[in-house]
């Protein structure tokens, strides 16, 4: 039932069209091809050199490999007749769905069958992680995190199981299901926390300190000998924090168990409790002389290890505060609101701390031994670190819904069984036992049915957002028809500039050249670009010019409100595309800007439209400004005025320094209503600067 619930929410976008959704996707859809047109050699030799051009991009070195290599794997396994394209599109919604069996095997380890199947349902119809895990979705996530939850699963059950051969079986494959986790997805280092704090606590609540000395360093050695082999995370990660993280608790374990080998029996807890103090103390002095995090540019110092990126500090301390624009512009990065965790989480935050209490009741751990002390300590680290580290980000919340999915699900059922634990004698007992489920089914379907228009089942029907451009309009066909039209029109060595949002759909679709792209690989070239579309179109003729582009695209978003008392359509500019972005591109540029926008800032001030090439090259012009609830009109903005606006092609000769040679078929064939559209510029390599067509 779980898995048919998970496959059922996440394939409705599929009622839009059959498309990837989202931008990265694309680039992975692209480089699975890669493999299996050319094989596995060929791909980590791959130098891309239809992105970042003129330096291009390693593949392997920059991606998650394991994604990769696992979808062309299981397409040639399980492809069947259907193409590779469709294949990636349904890939996240199975491996999510599989996923529902993982967690189920994970929590009944920890909490027995009952909280298994609940956690399985629980996971099935999580919201953060449907929301990354759709069809469509084929990122790093989906795979990840069945990875990481299969290589926790084998881990754990590796400590409990008491057949040894069986248990280092489980050790060399859980280190082999957490290194492909940590290639599949870089966010699978934050499951690296609660492994690492658990090897922490375990020469305290585990007895078996023969079976630790050796399958805690077989499964801490084997997992980093696997990672130093993937160029994603590679050496770096195993030599920095993520493989310190594991090393210390490591040889913490190792000197603690010896330590209370030669302690007398009154005195070795708090030796080893001793011990472990004194390791936090050098531990918190090394990684404060080792590096020194500059917060005004983002730059590590690196002495002694390499640390990860401010993404992932920030994560570890969300105190750090970002000043980079580019960071600070991508929506996953907006941090954590209490209205939003509510709206994520819903019920399960209270019968998470519901679990974490009745796990340490004495009631019931006297009475039944429903999980074993290491295991709760477990429960108990992994739901403090999840809650912990999804405070930074919005995309880490997923690490939040995995821990409260567990804690739920074990103080659910902990809860179930104790209820139903009451003698069936009487009427009473027996209508407590009904009214006991009703209440528990009404609270944890509520959130997937209400609010009517927000619910947890909606909120994922929505299309691909290449039918959308990530607007807030309807969808519409005319990205899918603009990169269509260039793969046919234009010269298979054009190369196209546009904001970093577009480029992996413009190589994936169209097969042309981009300058930056969605991988952020350089925020120097990303400065460049928004310095070319925010500088005076003269300027921005001469970058161009340098940088060999032949193409400019860029994106729109407006609203067809009427026509005018001469007819004239009418349009209100903006909802999504680059003409709503002018902010945060002034900021990654390094111009103010409210040079360029008003007081709210999201109108354009004339010297946008006049003195800037992305101004120019938006096919409109206002006209009026005006206020809705007084009707009032305006020559000049005011505050609460709206900008009204006509179709006004600037740069439509050979004349100019750029050419408009493509427009999509809403923005020729509008109706009253949304358009969203794109339109491509030639740029006119034989542009005369000193043309004035006023003279």
């Amino acid at each position: 039932m779980a898995f048919s619930i998970s496959m059922s929410i996440r394939s409705q976008p599929l009622d839009y069209g059959y498309e990837l959704n989202e931008f990265d996707p694309f680039f992975n859809f692209r480089a699975t091809e890669y493999i299996i047109e050319n094989g596995f050699s060929e791909y980590f030799q791959w130098h891309d050199n239809k992105s970042w051009y003129p330096e291009g991009r390693n593949v392997s070195a920059t991606s998650q490999i394991m994604l990769h290599s696992t979808a062309a794997i299981t397409y040639q396994l399980f492809g069947g007749n259907s193409s590779l394209y469709d294949y990636t599109i349904m890939f996240p919604a199975i491996i999510g769905s599989l996923t529902v069996i993982v967690i189920f095997a994970l929590v009944r380890l920890l909490g027995g069958n009952l909280a298994g199947m609940i956690a399985s349902l629980l996971f099935a119809v999580s919201l953060p992680i449907i929301l990354r895990g759709t069809a469509g979705w084929f990122k790093s996530e989906p795979l990840g995190i069945f990875y990481g939850i299969l290589g926790l699963y084998l881990f754990l059950s590796a400590i409990k199981s008491k057949n040894q051969k069986i248990t280092i079986l489980k050790i060399v494959f859980a280190s082999i299901v957490m290194a492909f986790g940590m290639a599949s997805w870089g966010g699978n280092q934050f499951f690296i926390i609660p492994v690492g704090l658990f090897i922490l606590a375990l020469p305290f609540v585990n007895k078996d300190h023969k079976f630790l000395l050796w399958g805690v360093p077989l499964f801490v050695g084997l997992f980093l000998l696997i990672s130093s082999l993937f160029e994603r995370p590679g050496p770096n990660f195993v030599f920095g924090l993520g493989g310190i993280s594991l090393m210390i608790p490591t040889v913490f374990l190792i000197i603690c168990i010896i330590i209370q080998k030669v302690s007398s029996e009154k005195n070795k807890i708090r030796n080893g409790l001793f011990f472990l103090f004194s390791i936090f103390i050098l531990a918190s002095f090394f990684l404060a002389l080792s590096s020194q995090f500059d917060l005004s540019n983002e730059k590590l110092d690196e002495n002694f290890i390499p640390l990860p990126s401010f993404r992932y500090l920030n994560a570890l301390n969300p105190f750090l505060t970002n000043s980079d624009p580019l960071v600070d512009s991508v929506g996953e990065h907006a941090p954590v609101s209490t209205n939003l965790s509510f709206l994520l989480h819903s019920i399960w935050m209270i019968f998470a701390g519901l679990g974490i209490w009745l796990l340490f009741s004495k009631k019931i751990s006297q009475n039944e031994n429903y999980v074993k002390n290491d295991m709760k300590l477990f429960v108990l680290i992994i739901g403090i670190s999840g809650a912990y580290v999804s405070s930074a980000f919005i995309r880490l919340e997923i690490f939040a819904s995995i821990t409260l999915i567990i804690l739920s699900s074990i103080g659910l059922s902990l809860l179930t069984k104790e209820i139903f634990k009451i003698s069936f004698s009487n009427k009473k007992n027996y209508l407590i036992k009904i009214l006991y489920s009703i209440i528990i089914i009404s609270f944890f379907t509520t959130p997937l049915v209400y609010p009517e228009q927000g619910n947890w089942i909606n909120v994922v029907d929505e299309p691909p957002i290449i039918f959308t451009g990530a607007s807030m309009y309807p969808p519409t066909n005319d990205w899918l028809e603009t990169m269509e039209w260039i793969k046919v029109n234009t010269p298979e060595n054009a190369k196209i500039a546009a904001w970093w949002d577009y480029g992996y759909w413009i190589t994936a679709l169209s097969e042309r050249t981009t300058f930056v792209d969605n991988a952020t690989l350089s925020t120097n070239e990303i400065q460049k670009m928004a310095t070319v579309l925010m500088s005076p179109p003269e300027e921005s003729w001469k970058m161009l010019k340098e940088m060999n582009a032949d193409y400019v695209l860029v994106f729109v978003a407006a609203q067809d409100i009427g026509n005018n008392s001469e007819n004239e359509p009418l349009y209100v500019v903006g909802g999504g595309g680059d003409e709503s972005k002018v902010f945060w591109i002034s900021k990654v540029g390094g111009f103010p800007a409210e040079k360029y926008l008003e007081l709210d800032v999201k109108t354009p001030k004339p010297n946008f439209y006049e003195n800037t090439l992305l101004g120019k090259l938006i096919p409109f012009s206002p006209v009026v400004y005006y206020q809705p609830s007084t009707e009032k009109n305006s020559p000049v903005y005011k505050n609460g005025f709206i900008e009204i606006s006509v179709k006004n092609i600037k740069y439509n000769s050979d004349n100019d320094p750029l050419k408009l040679v493509y427009a999509s078929p809403s923005f020729m064939n509008d109706n009253d209503g949304e358009l969203l559209f794109v339109v491509l510029y030639e740029v006119n390599k034989n542009y005369n600067l000193s043309y004035n067509p006023l003279n």
